[in-house]
């Protein structure tokens, strides 16, 4: 498993996890795509927020791989922001490559991408 280094491990003053610091010994969370209902938490939003700023700064628009991401907070923007770079693509691999999708991203987080065209 692949570790980013200078990625952020989490949320600063929360427990919104970013990072896992070693692989699961029962087998990889697989990523799915879950739905954000209007009506979620203002902290889950920030936390959104805050993971895909991080995700652009770290990796703009070139492919990335999953390695020691969190696979609960991947999958809050799988298939939406962030999307398989790679076909056939497994979900429940650390070695699955992924991209930034930016339209998307410009959708659902404007501040985020305004300086990117």
């Amino acid at each position: 498993m692949l570790k980013h280094r200078g990625f952020p491990g989490r949320l600063p003053g929360t427990d919104f996890q970013f990072t896992i610091r070693r692989a699961n010994p029962k087998g990889v969370t697989p990523l799915t795509r879950r739905e954000r209902f209007r009506d979620r938490k203002p902290a889950d939003k920030r936390a959104d927020a805050a993971f895909m700023e991080a995700l652009w700064a770290h990796f703009g628009d070139q492919p990335f791989e999953r390695g020691n991401l969190d696979a609960g907070r991947l999958s809050w923007l799988f298939e939406r922001e962030v999307v398989p770079a790679e076909d056939p693509f497994d979900p429940a691999s650390y070695d699955a490559l992924l991209v930034i999708d930016p339209d998307a991203g410009r959708i659902s987080f404007p501040d985020i991408f305004d300086g990117f065209r």
